[in-house]
């Protein structure tokens, strides 16, 4: 049996300084979740365009992305972020859910429910009272689907979006609306 983890993480804004601490949470999360999906070099070419030093520099800075650190025990276990996108034709204020990765051992265990939690809570307040969507991408052939269901969003679209040297995200596009 494994060891009982903390009912709740500590979560804490993440900010430049947090870069190193995110890669290598990424180094460990996302080559994880994708092994069995992506081909090698599509897994190096995704680690670079999205979690090296510059990428997350400017996805912090000029992209607006909010990333977040869950900590267990003092010890980082998770990174997520989200993208303000603004308000949209239809009335609603547009999130981007960028990413949610938990190391291995803290996955299946009520972690990601609560972070989701905190997220649809930090959309909301974000929003300043305006109807609120948010929306995201997973990968078609990745577990985290269902996990994304469970947690209420619903398939909106999928497609297979080209990220550079001949490489396709082939995504779902998941949503869910918020109200206040």
């Amino acid at each position: 049996m494994q060891d009982a983890l903390p009912a709740r993480p500590v979560i804490r804004r993440a900010s430049p300084e947090d870069i190193p601490v995110i890669r290598a949470l990424a180094d460990v999360c996302f080559r994880d979740t994708y092994r069995t999906i992506l081909s090698p070099a599509q897994m190096e070419y995704m680690m670079d365009w999205m979690y090296s030093e510059r990428s997350l520099e400017r996805q912090m800075g000029r992209d607006g992305h909010v990333y977040f650190i869950a900590e267990a025990e003092g010890t980082p276990c998770a990174y997520f972020s989200v993208q303000p996108l603004g308000l949209q034709d239809d009335g609603d204020y547009l999130f981007e859910f960028q990413k949610l990765y938990l190391l291995p051992a803290y996955q299946g265990r009520g972690f990601g429910r609560y972070l989701v939690a905190y997220v649809f809570q930090f959309v909301r307040e974000a929003a300043g009272g305006w109807p609120c969507r948010l929306e995201l991408h997973v990968n078609r052939n990745n577990p985290a689907a269902a996990f994304h269901r469970r947690m209420g969003f619903s398939i909106l679209r999928s497609g297979d979006f080209p990220i550079g040297q001949g490489f396709f995200m082939n995504d779902y596009i998941m949503g869910i609306r918020l109200t206040a």
